[in-house]
């Protein structure tokens, strides 16, 4: 009796599946981000959320927690002078702080910028007071502004100026604050001097053959191609005007009568000196608020003068609406039968 030979296909038997390359592949990604995203999730986000949580709350840090609504909210703006004041100070402040430290910090770009002898001696000189501690430079500017020994007060007596007791004198102490603060934007510099290197040269020698002198060219051409770059520098200087504290901790510790009680310093005291943590959390959320609004602004201003890619953004342009496609003419069944066919109409 013949047996019936089964193809060779069909006596395989099914191998079982294994975890390849290909099915790890999208994971692996993920296992190189995930202590990132682990300790965003843990150290960042969490308590973000959890600030806003206690926010509600009366919370102190030893004692009964109280849920309160929004009655946190509403003491903050009626009951609370100080809030207003600080806010106050801290607006003084910003208006001050955020163009001085953009022009400074351009301007010492453009200095380092310059082909010249020791510029990375300098470029370092420059970066140092960025990465020296916030007690240690509160130090420093405290016998810079003494009164008494200050070499600043020293250096004013030597061309016949009497200088004021810097830190003691409430027509003074923001400006000392703001001074301070100037000293340490190397990394802000670095940001100019990197939009300043990525020019083409070939901006400047057009420019120059059309007769434009360096004032035009740092307006015309330098201006414009580093827009980018100054709008990444504006919004992180006004998030560091609201975020200001250890040199006014340090230095005056809000005085002279609260003329440098900033509202970081606010938040400060009411989460740590008077154990209001659930109020201090509110004062957090509305300064985050503070800082998201003028960001906003910002960004939608930026429409107008930020320059990208060989456009100067003056006004918003209207979308145009497309023609539409006119319709292709109808050929006779006759027609293309016969073209189908071969034949001729």
């Amino acid at each position: 009796m013949a047996q019936t030979q089964v193809p060779y296909s069909q006596q395989q038997t099914a191998a079982p599946k294994r975890l390849g390359p290909k099915r790890w592949g999208g994971a692996v990604p993920y296992l190189f981000i995930f202590p990132w995203i682990f300790g965003f999730l843990i150290f960042t986000l969490g308590p973000l959320l959890f600030s806003l949580v206690i926010s509600f709350f009366d919370w102190p840090i030893v004692g009964q927690v109280t849920f309160v609504g929004i009655d946190n909210y509403v003491e903050m703006f009626s009951n609370d002078p100080l809030f207003w004041k600080s806010l106050l100070v801290t607006l003084k402040f910003a208006a001050l702080f955020v163009p001085l430290n953009i022009v400074v910090a351009l301007g010492l770009a453009m200095l380092l910028n310059q082909k010249v002898k020791g510029s990375a001696f300098f470029r370092t000189a420059f970066y140092l007071p960025s990465v020296i501690s916030g007690v240690v430079l509160a130090m420093i500017w405290s016998w810079v502004y003494s009164g008494d020994y200050g070499i600043l007060n020293y250096f004013l007596s030597l061309v016949g100026i009497e200088g004021p007791d810097w830190l003691n004198d409430t027509k003074w102490s923001l400006v000392a604050m703001v001074i301070a603060s100037l000293w340490g934007q190397g990394s802000m510099m670095l940001i100019f001097l990197a939009g300043l290197k990525g020019i083409p040269k070939d901006l400047y020698e057009s420019a120059s053959m059309d007769g434009a002198g360096k004032i035009r060219q740092f307006f015309n051409v330098t201006i414009p191609m580093i827009t980018p770059t100054l709008l990444f520098n504006l919004i992180t200087s006004i998030i560091a005007a609201f975020q200001q504290l250890t040199l006014a901790l340090l230095l005056t510790g809000g005085g002279p009568l609260k003329s440098t009680f900033f509202y970081a310093m606010y938040m400060y005291e009411n989460a740590f000196k008077y154990f209001k943590m659930g109020y201090s959390a509110a004062n957090a959320w509305f300064m985050f608020l503070i800082v998201l609004t003028l960001t906003f602004l910002v960004f939608k201003s930026s429409e107008a003068w930020v320059f990208y890619e060989g456009e100067m953004k003056t006004k918003k342009e209207k979308a145009k609406p497309k023609p539409k496609p006119k319709p292709k003419p109808k050929r006779a069944k006759q027609g293309v039968q016969a073209s189908r066919e071969g034949g001729s109409i």
